[in-house]
């Protein structure tokens, strides 16, 4: 790895962690970049895995705050993401990408339109106020287990996929569900470094690079994004997630 190359992964590397803590989808701007310094797509994806998982913790400090409060909720909701990202990672590991590849931006589409139209669905599911505490932890679950499923296998919109999820069941302010989904995701992320550190092909010299990167963007993405109104939050999230969706649906058929 050259210095061109270094200074590719690193720039790639704040962007993304700036990203996640925000929106998510920051792996959309690692993952070309690993492939643009010569790693094949799944040792790219791998990589990529292990490199953005500490920017997911700097987010989670950056975001402490807005977590007050739901400690015991967030706490329980940790085991169902560990077993979902292992699934991931086992289907990352022994299936072919191509078949997953196709199914991954619809289900960054819908996840980006559940989101958008937030209020409309609430009023078919229900207010989350109006939700009955046993109906909404398994609803809870539900919507961590498919995000880290996908987390395990790509990652890519993971935070869109967690937000949009969880901002149909929680009655909370944009800031304080994505203070959730910034602890979700690192422990997504912390369990694909486990599995893949174990079982993948993973290019320690281009982690070193970005994970220094994506801690310093994680940490002033989570800052930033306790900054904004929550309407004006949903919509950046809104439309990175549709750009998100558009990419890989064209890079899918392509």
């Amino acid at each position: 790895m050259d210095l061109t190359h270094a200074v590719l992964l690193l720039a790639a590397g704040l962007a993304a962690g700036l990203m996640n803590a925000i929106a998510g989808g920051g792996s959309l701007i690692t993952f070309p970049a690993l492939l643009g310094v010569g790693l094949a797509p799944v040792p790219a994806n791998v990589s990529n895995s292990v490199a953005v998982c500490p920017g997911y913790f700097a987010s989670v400090y950056g975001s402490r705050r807005d977590l007050r409060g739901q400690e015991r909720r967030t706490l329980a909701l940790l085991p169902t993401a560990v077993a979902g990202a292992i699934a991931g990672c086992v289907l990352l590991l022994i299936t072919p990408e191509a078949a997953f590849d196709i199914v991954v931006p619809f289900l960054v589409l819908g996840a980006t339109a559940v989101l958008a139209f937030q209020d409309q669905l609430r009023k078919v599911v229900g207010h989350p106020a109006r939700i009955s505490v046993g109906r909404q932890r398994l609803m809870l679950h539900g919507m961590v287990a498919i995000g880290s499923v996908y987390g395990g296998y790509f990652g890519a919109a993971l935070g869109v996929m967690f937000v949009a999820g969880l901002a149909l069941v929680l009655d909370e302010t944009l800031a304080r569900v994505t203070a959730v989904k910034n602890l979700l995701s690192a422990t997504v992320g912390l369990t694909t470094v486990v599995v893949f550190a174990l079982f993948g092909p993973v290019n320690w010299a281009t982690v070193a690079v970005l994970a220094p990167a994506t801690i310093v963007g994680g940490y002033f993405g989570a800052r930033l994004a306790r900054r904004l109104r929550s309407d004006v939050l949903k919509v950046v999230i809104v439309v990175f997630g549709t750009g998100i969706g558009i990419y890989l649906l064209i890079h899918a058929f392509m």
